[in-house]
């Protein structure tokens, strides 16, 4: 369509968003469906949250706020950061905005030039290329197996540096894979970065909280306090504290790239949802004794998943230290063919012919940069957790 601009030819739709709208639509058509390619927790927000929320209302606290955040959410944040990650910042260095994934598109169009090169450790998140693109720069995926536990090695980001080079995106825990960098792992990259004055470090904490069997969650600017200034750490209350339709995300970082943030923001959408910041301010300030039980029942789900998943035909399934999914290898079953005649070629077809067969929706790898695999998002009962499982089997013992 010739209106349309030419960055929208650079992008595709979301993965994750495509099969869960068709997991939805077969579910509608009367289909038994178990979705499983959300990546949201299936807990409902805490009950003190939705009160705040409630008394915000009722004080009528219903109009636009500050572009950038309420004072009262960017102290909150503030302190988060000083308690959790030893991470000092004034209230001018936070930014608030509608989810996480506006706070990193925001920073990728304040600084990104046509050219401008920016790396990401594959398995990535389906959107951060896509962000890079709209922003008119070139992301650069950097290929991190099964093998090296999904994680940059300090001589991959080396060689993938060049003088073009303006951002490293790292997530860990990480969706897709639920990998996660110790704080050992973090200063082999970091030690890297101190060479290159010119890379920033862009850091996606989402599921900071969602760790697994004692792992300790670290921060780049908090392992290698010399980063600090080159530095945006971005969190959000969506996993956390099962908050994603609140659509809040936050970070902090140097004052001027903040301003910018801030800047592209009061054009496109000003300020978050008046109501769901002081929703935010009750979860940050607010008891915190449910994040722990949460992680517990995710990792039962996540030790079921594993065995579960190992178990069947052609299936590798490594174990992840936090977040809540697992990337299992599909490569055991390409080339076989499925029981309505379909030849496995790619993992797309492994996903799709396991929807229509089985009934379970899934993520192909590809999608996320490194196939032949699948995500698989386990923020689900156990029950239907087993199920699926027991689907996933079935549809492997089939194939020919």
């Amino acid at each position: 369509m010739p209106f349309l601009s030419a960055a929208l030819a650079r992008v595709k739709p979301s993965a994750t968003v495509a099969v869960t709208d068709k997991a939805r639509a077969l579910k509608a058509a009367g289909r038994n469906v178990i979705g499983l390619g959300a990546g949201e927790p299936d807990f409902d927000t805490p009950a003190n949250i939705k009160l705040a929320a409630i008394h915000a209302i009722e004080a009528g606290k219903t109009k636009y706020t500050d572009v950038g955040g309420i004072p009262e959410l960017k102290d909150a944040i503030v302190a988060k950061f000083k308690r959790e990650n030893g991470l000092s910042y004034k209230r001018e260095q936070i930014v608030v905005s509608t989810g996480g994934k506006q706070v990193l598109y925001n920073a990728l169009m304040a600084t990104i030039n046509p050219g401008d090169e920016v790396i990401i450790p594959a398995p990535y998140w389906v959107s951060y290329p896509e962000m890079v693109l709209l922003a008119g720069g070139e992301p650069v995926p950097v290929v991190c197996p099964a093998e090296q536990g999904f994680k940059l090695k300090p001589e991959a980001l080396e060689k993938a540096i060049t003088p073009k080079t303006k951002w490293i995106i790292l997530n860990s825990p990480s969706n897709p894979t639920g990998a996660a960098y110790t704080a050992a792992e973090l200063k082999q990259l970091t030690d890297v970065l101190l060479k290159h004055p010119n890379v920033w470090v862009m850091t996606d904490d989402m599921y900071e909280h969602i760790v697994y069997d004692g792992f300790k969650f670290a921060t780049p600017a908090q392992v290698e306090p010399k980063l600090y200034d080159r530095t945006l750490t971005v969190n959000g209350v969506s996993k956390a504290y099962s908050m994603t339709g609140w659509r809040i995300g936050y970070a902090g970082g140097p004052v001027e790239l903040i301003k910018a943030m801030t800047t592209i923001q009061s054009q496109a959408t000003h300020a978050p949802s008046s109501i769901s910041q002081w929703a935010a301010v009750e979860a940050l300030n607010g008891p915190q004794n449910f994040i722990p039980q949460h992680a517990q029942t995710f990792k039962e789900r996540r030790d079921l998943v594993v065995s579960m998943l190992n178990q069947a035909s052609g299936i590798t399934c490594p174990r992840p230290e936090g977040a809540f999914y697992v990337y299992p290898s599909c490569a055991g079953t390409i080339g076989k063919t499925s029981p309505t005649g379909k030849k496995l070629e790619t993992d797309e077809d492994f996903v799709t012919e396991l929807l229509e067969t089985e009934g379970v929706a899934v993520v192909q790898g590809s999608a996320f940069g490194l196939g032949p695999a699948f995500r698989i998002s386990y923020a689900a009962s156990l029950r239907d957790l087993e199920d699926a499982c027991r689907r996933i089997q079935t549809f492997c013992g089939n194939l020919k």
